[in-house]
């Protein structure tokens, strides 16, 4: 299990841009400590320990209660009997069931990513593991209220996944969107993440680690439970990659990589409650279900203006919560006949289905309330969201200094207008000195159409072409350059150690206009892209002649729009 924590970051660095890398890889780590310590501190003694149906009572702290493994049932003595596994020790115990929780931290990170305070990340964490994820999951496999009533979640789709999602839904609304995501005329911002390839491995990754966290479950040497639910998962994921592709080919006119990439794990997180209980065709037809649930709920997500970059909620929420409702349909108690019994499809009529039903909303009130709670105490003690200047130039920089990748600064990323265009990872921060107020009227030479070449950061171009259109600039070309001024270059940190860059992504602006705008267009310029830094860049104007439209092969100033 332990590797789907490397599948989870390289799936969310691979859906985000390169400028924000080494945050995603930072937070996917660190989530891995957080989690232990709350579980440790806290969680398996609140999920697990013997106490009443809400939450348990007994070995909370450090996980210090009393247990006689590998004794279980009748002989059994110790404080965590919902864990009463026979031969399995409590170390063993411990090991595994932190990992599931190492599962639900880090589902957050990615529904939050390129926006979100890396303090606060970690200290919600910590919250989330010791209290939202434990006490939820007593209730369904802490013999707690909802596991009395009949629910079943054999793997975690509720549990685990449905917990993250709520959890992270949370979060994101009161995050907002990242900056530029959504636009006034309600139209949508693509922004692509930076590497393919990268996703691909860490659902790869994901996809092998699934195997040991749904027959891992199974905690038994039961070979014919065990590869029957290796079986069933890998349907499922095969079925759901089908699912999305078709989707998106439906939908969107053309098979969306990403979308399948997610299809798949959406696949896998739909199956992980049935899993042991529901036979291959099922299987077949809950993934399949799920792939167009992940292509029709990251659309949906989108139109409400909730921002999930690497479409979480879309894998995790709604198919958890699909998932669990799966198994009051398809599930057949010849495969566990002691723990549950025949779905609505299988002639067991709906108690099984309205159980699962209870404990998903029940589940879902409880984890986002008590997340949002947590939410709201670091937004208004520690501040849960980095600043718009930060969020341009890169959480690599601004929250850690480094940068993933230091032979390329320029990266193609999802430009906040929707064209592509490059951005730099960020730079370091560099003197400040008084800017003086652009002056109205600028030297100009004699022709009636002339040029203006701009060199400004990249990460001032959103605002500069806003700007621009809010004067009626007749059009802009706009390429990526490499270059240095007076300073020649800035100066980055590789574990403690310095190290220059010497040239530094500008972007170059030119426009081609009539003598008489000039003015408005040089001071829109100056008062955008303006920081106050060493570095902001310089504006020339040139004379021009015998311009001429491709279109019309006419030549003239009319003929500049």
């Amino acid at each position: 299990i332990l590797l789907m924590g490397l599948g989870f970051a390289c799936v969310e660095s691979g859906f985000t841009r390169a400028k924000n890398s080494v945050n995603i890889l930072s937070k996917n780590f660190i989530v891995i400590a957080t989690a232990t310590i709350a579980f440790w501190f806290f969680g398996f003694g609140l999920m697990f320990g013997d106490g009443n149906p809400l939450f348990g009572l007994k070995g909370i702290m450090f996980m210090s209660g009393d247990d006689n493994s590998p004794l279980a049932g009748d002989n059994y003595k110790g404080v965590y009997s919902a864990l009463s596994w026979v031969g399995i020790p409590l170390a063993g115990k411990f090991s595994f069931q932190m990992l599931f929780a190492m599962v639900a931290a880090t589902i957050i990170s990615g529904a939050v990513a390129e926006r979100i305070k890396y303090n606060a990340f970690i200290v919600f964490s910590f919250l989330m593991v010791a209290f939202v994820y434990s006490v939820s999951g007593h209730w369904i496999w802490g013999n707690g209220w909802l596991s009395k009533m009949g629910m079943f979640d054999f793997a975690g789709s509720t549990v685990v996944h449905s917990v993250g999602g709520w959890a992270a839904l949370s979060g994101i609304l009161l995050l907002g969107p990242r900056f530029g995501k959504y636009n006034p005329d309600r139209s949508i911002t693509a922004i692509p993440g930076h590497n393919m390839p990268l996703a691909l491995i860490g659902v790869f990754a994901l996809w092998i680690g699934w195997f040991g966290f749904n027959a891992g479950s199974a905690m038994a040497a039961n070979p014919v439970l065990i590869t029957h639910i290796a079986l069933t998962t890998n349907m499922a994921a095969c079925t759901a990659i089908l699912g999305a592709t078709i989707a998106s080919w439906t939908i969107l006119k053309k098979p969306g990589f990403g979308m399948t990439l997610n299809g798949c794990l959406g696949g896998l997180v739909a199956i992980t409650a049935s899993c042991a209980v529901v036979n291959v065709a099922s299987a077949a037809i809950i993934g399949f279900v799920a792939g167009w649930l992940v292509v029709l709920s990251v659309m949906f997500f989108d139109r409400v203006r909730i921002d999930d970059p690497v479409g979480a909620l879309s894998v995790h929420l709604v198919n958890g919560i699909f998932g669990t409702l799966c198994v009051g349909l398809f599930a057949e108690g010849q495969y566990l006949p002691e723990r549950v019994g025949n779905g609505l499809f299988f002639g067991g009529g709906s108690s099984l289905l309205g159980a699962q039903f209870m404990g998903v909303w029940t589940v879902a009130l409880f984890a986002f309330s008590l997340s949002g709670i947590f939410w709201l105490m670091l937004k208004y003690t520690i501040g849960i969201r980095v600043d718009v200047s930060e969020e341009l130039e890169g959480l690599d920089i601004g929250e850690h200094n480094n940068v993933a990748y230091p032979e390329f600064v320029k990266r193609l990323t999802g430009d906040i207008f929707g064209s592509m265009a490059k951005t730099i990872v960020g730079v370091s921060e560099v003197p400040q000195e008084e800017s003086p107020q652009p002056v109205k009227v600028f030297s100009k030479g004699s022709s009636a159409v002339q040029k203006i070449e701009a060199v400004i950061r990249p990460e001032r171009l959103p605002f500069v072409r806003d700007a621009l259109e809010k004067i009626g600039c007749p059009g802009i070309t706009v390429t990526q350059i490499d270059g240095h001024g007076i300073q020649k270059g800035v100066t980055h940190q590789w574990r403690g150690e310095k190290f220059k860059v010497d040239l530094l992504p500008k972007t170059k602006i030119e426009i081609i206009a009539e003598k008489a705008d000039i003015d408005n267009i040089i001071n829109a310029i100056i008062l955008s892209a303006k920081t106050g830094s060493f570095g902001d860049g310089l504006i020339s104007v040139c004379d021009t002649s015998g311009i001429i439209n491709i279109r019309t092969g006419e030549e003239g100033s009319a003929e500049i729009d």
